[in-house]
């Protein structure tokens, strides 16, 4: 094997075949001609890509490895260590988007040449895009540093020939940031559009700034910026923002490595808009060696007010009339230790709005976070004398990570603050938002979390909207009782033998027979001018329409669901299968997913579904690790029948299924109507 051959995990060789970790683990027991590990650990092997290729191909498992994913295996098995691939990978996309020629003409060369030419080529890129080299965040490689990686360069360099430089580098950061969780804490793509919509920078030629800006999706989200400023602590996250927004934008870039509130690498900096995601509950912030430090301008902040001194480090960074907007811990709101902050920022006008979101909708996931909306006062100007409050907690139904409807939640955050930006205030809406008087706020706490201040909304939309609910339940009882499935009768269609001891097949069997298709559900990002709903795994076990949304780009097409299409999720362990109709076709397929496109004159996608949630069947089919149950999708069983039985069947599936989506809606109005009841006789808008 070459010395510098690209490996890939038993994670990577699943993801090229289409299959979960336990397929993969399965053929190296039961096939000894399986490629032994060239690499990794004991529990974690890895093998060489060439030879991986070459049995999956004899096994019929796989056609080609597409050059994404063989550039992406490439990259994560770098020696040098895959962020440092990934800022290489980078410059040279950088390259080849700003000077694709010379490109062309250096990668004519030999791989030794090219390495020597590189670095020149790469400094006349980097400099009017980062700076000078001493204050930047990206580094020209070295040769040395280069000539092992050239062959994976020349890969990128053809990915991005087919997809766009800017595309290749988003594919290639967000697999990176999908397998390296715990690594970097992303802020979702709807999170940053609302907080870029609140700051104003929307409008062209704005100057921006993120002081912690883990891999750059603030700034990205910023549209028509003049100039983006930012800085990370770690170098290699502060690398690789610097490299993604020079490929997303034409502004001016200015990324650095450091320690903002220790050593802020734009002191004398002033914005017109500063957005932030800081790190939560820091005790080593520099509490103790930053005592006297002038951006304290409403208060020293406690060792255990961290998120208040990057308050401070933001307005000290924006021009008057600039606004800010950060995420927030909920405690921020209410800790005693920092009321006194609080009640300045309030005094003085600097905070002009605070934001409850869903649970799910940034990470930490499991927490509501908190968006605060700041604006630098203006010498000689009257501070405002109200403060907004918005609470969007109970507008995302379900709660939870991907699983936050971020339209309603725009939709209710904008329509307060816009009004309130203009005008200084804005009308009640009960149990949403609210301008409070700023004296009303300053008590002995300053508590600002916005549930605490808001009328709560009428129970249930008052007792004409509870009766409505209760003629719906009543309505989808009477139904429920209609569909509720016969227990007795022959065991099959027409009295037909039990599917059970009949010749059977598995789901792989058919795909190589090529009687369904198997697809593998991912994020992907999407070009489009509207946006593209996702199907995520909470969708398909909560049995509703498609709730999720792609982020902008075109770095890797979606899969799309077609009608007639079964998904099933591959993670928990539950049996649960559903077929696409029309009103669901189109969706993007989410995470965990797993799709399969049964071919009509072969199978039927009722017959499909309903043999696929059987519990014996899915108990054969599953796997443990890391106290998950993860479903190989493959080894799901089915009998051999011919169509016409399998649509006798089929319609006994979907018999079953209408009454599954009954007793769902059954339980939703129920509680809907209980909770109203509860709430109505307790507010008094529901008389005895």
């Amino acid at each position: 094997m070459p010395e510098n051959a690209a490996e890939v995990t038993a994670a990577g060789i699943a993801r090229l075949a289409g299959v979960g970790r336990a397929a993969v683990s399965n053929w190296r027991r039961r096939h000894a001609d399986f490629p032994l590990p060239v690499g990794g650990t004991e529990t974690s092997p890895a093998f060489a890509l060439g030879e991986v290729e070459q049995w999956l191909r004899e096994q019929g498992k796989l056609a080609e490895v597409p050059l994404r994913e063989r550039v992406w295996q490439e990259l994560s098995g770098d020696p040098a260590g895959a962020a440092t691939a990934l800022v290489r990978a980078g410059c040279v996309l950088l390259l080849v988007r700003e000077r694709p020629m010379e490109w062309l003409e250096l990668a004519a060369a030999s791989d030794a040449r090219l390495a020597e030419l590189l670095p020149a080529a790469l400094e006349e890129v980097l400099t009017p895009r980062f700076g000078p080299p001493a204050d930047r965040a990206v580094h020209t490689p070295a040769p040395r540093e280069l000539l092992p990686a050239v062959p994976l360069l020349r890969g990128v360099a053809e990915l991005a020939a087919e997809r766009g430089a800017r595309q290749t580098y988003e594919f290639l950061l967000g697999r990176h940031l999908d397998a390296n969780p715990r690594q970097y804490t992303p802020t979702p793509p709807e999170a940053a559009a609302l907080m870029t919509a609140l700051a104003g920078a929307t409008t062209k030629g704005v100057t921006v700034l993120d002081p912690a800006a883990g891999t750059g999706t603030l700034l990205r989200a910023v549209p028509h910026p003049a100039a983006l400023y930012a800085q990370e602590a770690a170098p290699e996250p502060a690398a690789l923002t610097a490299l993604r927004l020079a490929l997303h934008t034409d502004a001016d870039v200015r990324a650095r490595a450091g320690d903002t509130l220790r050593a802020d690498a734009f002191p004398r900096l002033t914005v017109d808009t500063v957005l932030c995601h800081p790190p939560f509950n820091e005790r080593n912030w520099g509490h103790d060696e930053l005592a006297y430090d002038p951006r304290w301008e409403y208060g020293f902040p406690a060792r255990t007010e961290s998120e208040l001194a990057w308050v401070q480090h933001a307005l000290a960074r924006l021009r008057p009339g600039g606004a800010a907007v950060l995420l927030m811990p909920p405690a921020a709101a209410s800790r005693r230790s920092g009321r006194r902050i609080r009640a300045d920022l309030l005094r003085r006008g600097a905070l002009r709005a605070v934001v409850a979101l869903p649970a799910g909708a940034a990470p930490p996931y499991g927490i509501p976070l908190h968006l605060w909306v700041l604006r630098k006062p203006v010498a000689g100007g009257r501070p405002a004398p109200e403060l907004l409050l918005v609470d969007t907690a109970e507008l995302s139904a379900g709660g939870g990570r991907d699983n936050v409807d971020w339209g309603t939640v725009h939709a209710a955050v904008l329509d307060a603050w816009q009004p309130f930006d203009r005008q200084g205030t804005v009308g009640e809406q009960p149990g949403v938002s609210r301008a409070v008087p700023v004296l009303e706020l300053l008590d002995d706490d300053v508590d600002l979390a916005p549930a605490r201040h808001l009328p709560p909304p009428a129970a249930g939309g008052g007792a004409a909207e509870l009766a409505r609910v209760r003629e719906r339940l009543a309505d989808t009882l009477r139904l429920t009782v209609e569909l509720t499935p016969q227990t007795t009768g022959p065991a099959g269609p027409a009295g037909a033998a039990q599917p059970a001891h009949r010749l059977a097949t598995t789901v792989g069997e058919l795909a190589r027979a090529g009687a369904l298709v198997l697809h593998t559900g991912g994020t992907g990002t999407t070009a489009a001018a509207t946006p593209v709903p996702v199907l995520t795994e909470q969708d398909v076990l909560a049995g509703r329409a498609p709730s999720g949304t792609l982020p902008e780009g075109a770095a890797e097409e979606p899969v799309r669901t077609e009608e007639g299409d079964v998904v099933v999720p591959v993670l928990g362990g539950g049996a649960v299968a559903r077929v696409v109709d029309a009103a669901t076709a189109g969706a993007a397929l989410g995470r965990n997913l797993q799709l399969l496109r049964p071919d009509p004159a072969t199978l039927d996608p009722w017959f499909l579904a309903g043999f696929l949630r059987g519990t014996a069947n899915n108990r054969q089919a599953s796997s443990y690790a890391s106290s998950a149950t993860r479903l190989d999708v493959r080894r799901l069983q089915l009998p051999r029948l011919p169509l016409a039985d399998q649509q006798r069947y089929g319609e006994r599936f979907r018999a079953l299924a209408a009454f599954e989506d009954a007793l769902r809606l059954t339980g939703r109005l129920g509680e809907q109507l209980t909770q109203g009841l509860y709430d109505g006789l307790t507010d008094g808008t529901v008389t005895m």
